[in-house]
């Protein structure tokens, strides 16, 4: 009783819309977006031969309506009792005069009522790419039957939802109606239909019709738009979010580029977004208020400029100047009255037993203090460390550390290596290994002086004479410094002329730290040994250094030669006195 209710209020209002709308018809078209539907039919015993006309006849009506095509909507027909047929697949028919034929020729099975068997061929055999079914396009299945199904249907429905088939469930007459929902798709007030005989199925035709050609293919499909999709009656369209356009795809879309086609008024950089764009400035310059244009910025008032003595502003830049008799120093900022010289430096330690732990840790320390009086910098002067005893180790090569800070911290984690003296065997390391390119040391081209310094506290157990001469014969400017039982004799022997200013020697190892003070590797002529020398003008980086740097030897010598003249005159004064 409840189900002829329920049949009958459904009837009521599919009257009702049948009767507000006018009959269809070609000018009715419905244009819906691209659908692959099967129609899936009960043509078991139960369902009589006027009866299987008039859902022949329904399949008919409800395809007229409908915009049918390759590339719109595809149909296929699949009739099912205790067995399948095959009426056509969704690739088989391309016009509606070809669909309304083959169903014209549909021949009933007149069997049982395998619905589940039928469900589960359609979901493996019917919605297949072989068959004609389009990736992205909505699976549709209208199912049509007239009884309780002979077989299990709730989980093969429930795994067709699963892969994508939207199932409607149509009952007529006899159909079960908690049949027809464990079939159908939800919600069920849309996609199950119960009537009560054959003759009111086209009924459903039209409700169906509303349905597909009202479906928001935004929301129901897979639309492929990359921002925005827009749906139409039946169809959609892709957009782009302001300041992107649309590609030639229809469905991507790309940043507008203002800045690449010009269409900005920037004075000097032009940073663009999708749409827009903002101005910039070059280094030096700021913005100005119409954030269009720029104007210089005095640097110098605006940045920490460092210049020791006098800052100057160019456009965009600036340069530190030094005051009339100084020169500019290697870090461009500081001032100074010569020019540090930029040195390739091997330092060669003795680790030998003699030294012992303790002393070994002095003679790190000077080498740090050596390394302190340099200006280190990757293109300033390089610092290498090679240790020798028994056997020669490179601590670091030249080209390992470029700050003072970081030699300084690789000297200090320096392992002892205890055991003989072997000098000759350390220079012959030295002059085959540590001036190579690949180890640091600057092409000779570049005349960057190379320098090694031997540090040891004993006689060498080897033959330093052959490589010591070729040591100093490859340009390599060579200091010894002895300690306790170093032989001068060899140190002499390793030592660059004048011997004087490239040999030192003390008796102890607390003393060393002296010679570090003493020890002028690379700083101006005047200030070591204290002797006064007057550049190479071809040696100096301009005409003005050379210039300033024979101006200040010379006022040296001056007031040496006044402080003499003035000490002669008191002598004189004196002798004239005691007469």
């Amino acid at each position: 009783m409840k189900m002829r209710q329920l049949g009958a209020l459904c009837l009521l209002t599919l009257a009702a819309l049948a009767s507000a709308r006018p009959k269809a018809g070609p000018e009715q078209k419905c244009k819906s977006g691209p659908v692959d539907l099967v129609f899936l039919i009960d043509s078991s015993r139960s369902v009589r031969p006027h009866e299987f006309e008039t859902m022949r006849k329904f399949m008919i009506d409800i395809l007229s309506t409908l915009d049918i095509g390759l590339n719109a909507t595809r149909v296929g027909v699949v009739q099912y009792s205790s067995q399948l047929r095959n009426e056509f697949s969704l690739k088989t028919h391309a016009k509606l005069d070809a669909m309304v034929k083959g169903i014209n020729e549909i021949i009933p099975l007149a069997q049982g009522t395998m619905t589940g068997l039928a469900i589960k061929y359609i979901m493996n055999s019917a919605f297949i790419a072989e068959e004609g079914d389009r990736p992205q396009v909505p699976n549709v299945a209208v199912i049509v039957t007239d009884g309780r199904p002979q077989d299990r249907v709730a989980e093969v429905a429930a795994e067709a939802r699963e892969k994508g088939i939207e199932i409607y469930a149509v009952g007529v007459a006899r159909a079960d109606m908690a049949s027809l929902r464990a079939m159908a798709s939800p919600p069920f007030e849309d996609h199950v239909f119960l009537v009560e005989s054959f003759d009111l199925i086209h009924q459903f035709g039209l409700q169906f019709q509303d349905k597909l050609c009202g479906m928001d293919l935004c929301l129901e499909s897979d639309h492929g738009c990359e921002h925005i999709c827009e749906s139409s009656p039946g169809s959609f369209h892709c957009l782009c979010l302001p300041g992107y356009t649309l590609n030639e795809d229809g469905k991507t879309c790309a940043a507008i580029d203002l800045c690449a086609q010009g269409k900005h008024d920037c004075e000097q950089i032009c940073v663009s977004s999708p749409g827009s764009f903002t101005c910039d400035c070059n280094k030096g310059y700021k913005l100005n208020d119409d954030k269009k244009t720029c104007s210089n910025m005095d640097l110098c008032n605006t940045v920490e400029h460092g210049c020791e003595h006098q800052c100057v502003s160019t456009l965009g830049s600036y340069y530190c100047i030094c005051p009339e008799g100084q020169l500019l120093q290697e870090d461009g900022k500081s001032c100074g009255t010569c020019k540090s010289a930029n040195i390739d430096l091997v330092l060669l330690i003795d680790g030998s037993k003699s030294v012992r732990p303790q002393n070994f840790e002095l003679v790190k320390k000077f080498v740090n203090q050596v390394v302190d009086s340099l200006d280190v910098s990757a293109h300033g002067t390089r610092v290498g460390l090679v240790q020798y005893s028994s056997r020669v180790r490179t601590e670091f090569p030249l080209n390992m550390y470029h700050t003072a800070e970081e030699i300084k911290a690789a000297v200090m984690k320096v392992d002892y290596m205890e055991k003989g003296t072997m000098t000759g065997l350390a220079l012959k390391h030295m002059l085959e290994n540590s001036f190579l390119e690949s180890e640091g040391a600057r092409p000779s081209s570049r005349n960057i002086p190379r320098i090694g310094l031997v540090f040891t506290d004993g006689r060498s157990q080897d033959d330093i004479t052959e490589y010591a001469k070729k040591a100093k014969e490859a340009g390599i400017t060579m200091y010894a410094v002895g300690v306790g039982k170093a032989v001068e004799d060899e140190l002499r022997v390793i030592a660059s002329e004048p011997q004087e200013k490239h040999f030192y020697y003390t008796t102890d190892f607390t003393a060393i730290s002296n010679i570090a003070e003493n020890l002028k590797l690379n700083v101006c002529p005047e200030e070591s040994q204290g002797e006064i020398e007057v550049k190479d003008p071809c040696a100096c980086e301009s005409l003005v250094e050379f210039q300033q740097a024979t101006m200040s030897s010379l006022e040296q010598l001056t007031q040496k030669l006044s402080g003499m003249t003035t000490r002669l005159e008191q002598l004189e004064n004196q002798l004239l006195s005691r007469k």
